[in-house]
């Protein structure tokens, strides 16, 4: 009879493709790290603020902000590079299955409260895409990648995201 193991995982094909060390690191500046954001926006996570946001406090949600406010001050005040992600959607482009959000220009597609000082953190890249991958969402027209870019520059050697 043949082999009954179960067929590999989308989880566990990523893995053997891009392996990835997931572990627990003190920020001591031996390695030039990078911390990287996702999507932290109103849009998803500010009470009420849009389709997507919760529509009540979530314990979860508000550790998750105050962990990612810790390592943004902890990296800032090292002046270690950061790189966030924000959703941002124009109104006139459907993306079914999900319903219009993070709409550019609304508050939606802005960082929660707790983070907006990354915006005049001169060592913090924010990034408006418009599709659920970040990477893809940071090709420019020339075929350049501002991720990318932003890895090399910092010389960055790990990366901490959040």
């Amino acid at each position: 009879m043949g082999d009954m193991a179960s067929p590999p995982t989308g989880i566990d094909l990523l893995k053997t493709e891009l392996p990835v060390d997931q572990e627990a690191f003190v920020l001591n500046g031996d390695v030039k790290t990078g911390l990287v954001m996702v999507d932290l926006v109103n849009g998803f996570c500010t009470v009420g603020a849009g389709n997507l946001a919760p529509m009540q406090p979530d314990k979860q949600i508000s550790g998750m902000i105050e962990e990612s406010v810790r390592l943004a001050r902890a990296f800032c005040d090292k002046k270690w590079p950061v790189f966030a992600f924000l959703d941002t959607h124009h109104r006139d482009v459907p993306e079914p299955p999900y319903p219009p959000h993070c709409i550019a220009g609304t508050d939606e597609a802005n960082l929660v409260p707790e983070l907006q000082w990354l915006e005049n953190e001169a060592n913090a890249t924010l990034r408006r895409k418009d599709c659920i991958d970040g990477f893809i969402g940071c090709v420019e027209k020339d075929g350049s990648n501002m991720f990318v870019d932003w890895v090399v520059n910092n010389q960055i050697q790990a990366v901490s995201s959040f």
